[in-house]
């Protein structure tokens, strides 16, 4: 059994002690150790730091997979040198045991995000993942009204930054399933307009392109609530000041793939964040 103890300082951030029942501090000290959080998860007020234990939804002897909250990079990255914490090494922290991330799963989307607990599976697995093999499902929130159904083929220009060296020519191909479950109008006047109008999406993507749903839906003119990149600014801010709305409303809920031991399909769902679940209860 695992067990956590929180301990809340005046400085906004928490010290997590992780460990196992049957273990000492002596054993396996350098996994033990405790550490402090510094990752930033956002909630209904947006200067209050949250940090969590990370939520395992799907364990066995090969595969672990988290809810990833947003705001928490999957590893290390040269884009923000600030960062303290990271998936890979706070599940490593948790579990006692070597993981690594199979996919990629950008730092302001929540969701599913699959790890190997062996080198060899996680070379499996990224080959499902080369190959488009997984089938993964997200939810959106986007701006008006973006109803029926349908496939956009778009491709991308790679989209770069200044620690890759890369062309930014090259265009690549982009294909994203889009369906809309629900709409809503609310009684809130929003730039030129006089009511604010929102989509509830389950997005699929079939390719794996860098941003590829934030970039599509914006294609369509119907950008994801909270897309500060590729959004719509007078949306952000008006979810913001109303709603407290201060992440991306992208959610990876749903991934199933073949598993790469016993071969049986594996179906992993994660559930919503208190404020995503807000939102969507306004529909």
């Amino acid at each position: 059994m695992e067990r956590s103890i929180v301990c809340l300082h005046a400085i906004s951030f928490v010290r997590v002690h992780t460990y196992r029942d049957n273990r000492t501090f002596d054993d396996e000290h350098r996994i033990l150790q405790p550490r402090i959080s510094s990752f930033t998860i956002y909630g209904t007020d947006p200067w209050r730091l949250l940090f969590v234990v990370l939520e395992v939804i799907y364990e066995d002897s090969h595969l672990i997979a988290i809810n990833k909250p947003s705001g928490l990079l999957v590893h290390r990255s040269m884009m923000d040198s600030a960062a303290t914490e990271f998936a890979i090494q706070l599940l490593r922290d948790q579990i006692g045991k070597w993981v690594q991330p199979v996919h990629r799963l950008d730092r302001p989307t929540s969701g599913v995000l699959l790890f190997a607990l062996d080198k060899t599976v996680a070379n499996q697995m990224m080959e499902q993942f080369a190959e488009h093999l997984p089938c993964k499902k997200y939810l959106a929130i986007v701006r008006g009204y973006c109803e029926g159904d349908g496939t956009l083929d778009y491709e991308l220009k790679r989209e770069v930054d200044k620690y890759t060296q890369a062309s930014t020519s090259v265009l690549q191909e982009a294909v994203t399933h889009w369906n809309c479950k629900k709409t809503v109008e609310l009684p809130y006047a929003v730039g030129k307009f006089e009511t604010a109008r929102f989509s509830l999406m389950e997005l699929r993507p079939e390719t794996g392109r860098k941003h590829q749903l934030r970039r599509h839906m914006a294609h369509l003119r119907h950008p994801i609530i909270g897309d500060t990149r590729h959004g719509d600014g007078i949306q952000n801010r008006f979810a913001r000041k109303t709603f407290e709305v201060h992440r991306l409303l992208l959610h990876a809920n749903y991934l199933e793939f073949d598993h790469p031991v016993s071969g049986e399909k594996v179906t992993i769902n994660a559930g919503l964040d208190e404020v995503f679940e807000r939102m969507i209860n306004l529909f």
